[in-house]
């Protein structure tokens, strides 16, 4: 590591700031310099109010935010589920039919496998039900060994489904490295594919 590698914001004031061009603004999903305000003088309530109205919480948090360096909480206490927030709620909508991943597939002249939020609900649900069957439950760890295809995702949306913690490892390391991150997570499976 360089001596230059900061890993701590010694003096915000001191640190530079890099705005974001006319023209990326100009495509951005903020078009409205209030909200930048918003959130500059309130952080905490700013990124209070985008969660309640961005994500469906089954409990909402204690305390939206807790400051104890080097560590930064957000929505103590709250509970959500992260593959109800990305599928489930879009399948109660308009979105239901609408694409919710393109998976572009090597060799690149093959079609994409594309899946509408409803096809992934229903794929996520298959394969949550195939962890389970395998005695996965909540709070058991799963590694997922696969490469970027869209069953890459269906699994990391499954685990969050029952509530087991994944963990990705990049599908080009060798065997003994593999070997090292399952047991580091403390995996009781692990998800691959044979191509």
């Amino acid at each position: 590591m360089s001596e230059s590698t900061k890993w701590v914001i010694e003096d915000p004031e001191e640190e530079e700031i890099f705005w974001p061009s006319e023209e990326l603004k100009k495509k951005a999903w903020v078009s409205d310099e209030s909200i930048y305000e918003e959130a500059d003088k309130d952080p905490v309530a700013f990124w209070a109010k985008l969660a309640r109205e961005g994500l469906d919480w089954y409990k909402e948090w204690d305390e939206p935010y807790k400051e104890e360096l080097p560590y930064f909480k957000w929505a103590i206490g709250g509970k959500l589920n992260a593959c109800y927030n990305c599928v489930d709620r879009h399948i109660k909508t308009w979105r239901r039919n609408k694409v919710a991943i393109i998976g572009v597939r090597e060799p690149i002249d093959e079609p994409p496998k594309v899946l509408t939020y409803y096809d992934l609900y229903r794929e996520v649900n298959k394969f949550a039900n195939v962890l389970k069957s395998l005695g996965i439950k909540r709070g058991d760890r799963v590694s997922i060994y696969l490469p970027m295809i869209p069953e890459a995702q269906i699994a990391m949306l499954a685990c969050a489904r029952i509530g087991a913690p994944h963990s990705v490892v990049f599908s080009a390391f060798s065997a003994e490295s593999l070997n090292d991150r399952i047991i580091d997570a403390g995996s009781k499976a692990l998800v691959t594919c044979d191509g």
